[in-house]
């Protein structure tokens, strides 16, 4: 993330979406690549997520809350279509860390909410497939930051977040189920509930043992 000042070809996040660019950008994608666009449409979902979601929690983790509305930011594509870069109109406020479901509340009600409509709209993508992809990329950024001690035979600092029935506002957890933890053996596998096709698109690993198809997990 930069300031959007700073990001040149950037433009609003909400015209991104409301004009051609999205559509532009995924049919961009999908032509290069000669996909399926509902599977294109998914891992293009993954670049968008990772982008907005690991710099925001990395962030409330230093105890800056970052402006991430949709309405506040810009973006910009590479050349194959996919997210290259989100503009922010400032930086960000002191804020207290506080828990998982704390950290997520403020990307699910100003951001991701209206992006997964978007890609329901447009491409077709299940809600429950797009908050699928915007969890590992939260689960991954509250894991690697957080600071308390290991503790018991399973420690999960983001558990929470996809424990929890409700976030602090009362309103239904979009991210509940959406990541468990499994035993095998003596390891333990974290794994998605939606698959994301990415099997679908020529050349593109598997996610390995996170993925949601058994069949997929040794590709």
């Amino acid at each position: 993330m930069m300031l959007s000042s700073e990001l040149a070809d950037g433009i609003p996040v909400r015209q991104f979406f409301e004009g051609g660019a999205f559509a532009d950008g995924l049919e961009t994608y999908s032509r290069t690549h000669g996909v399926d666009r509902r599977a294109a449409a998914s891992f293009w979902s993954l670049y968008y997520f990772s982008a907005l979601s690991i710099p925001y929690v990395v962030a409330r983790r230093a105890e800056l809350a970052l402006p991430i509305g949709i309405d506040e930011m810009t973006i910009a594509l590479g050349d194959d279509g996919l997210p290259r870069a989100f503009g922010l109109p400032r930086v960000g406020d002191w804020c207290e860390i506080g828990a998982p479901t704390d950290i997520a509340m403020p990307l699910v009600t100003g951001h991701l909410g209206e992006v997964i409509a978007r890609l329901k709209q447009h491409a077709g993508i299940a809600p429950k497939l797009g908050w699928n992809n915007a969890a590992v990329y939260i689960d991954y950024a509250l894991n690697s930051t957080s600071t308390d001690p290991a503790a018991g035979p399973d420690p999960w600092p983001a558990r929470e977040l996809f424990e929890e029935a409700c976030l602090p506002d009362g309103s239904p957890n979009p991210f509940k189920g959406c990541l468990r933890h499994e035993m095998e053996g003596e390891q333990i596998h974290c794994r998605r509930k939606v698959c994301c096709l990415r099997y679908m698109l020529p050349g593109i690993p598997s996610c390995g043992e996170l993925c949601a198809l058994p069949a997929q997990r040794k590709h």
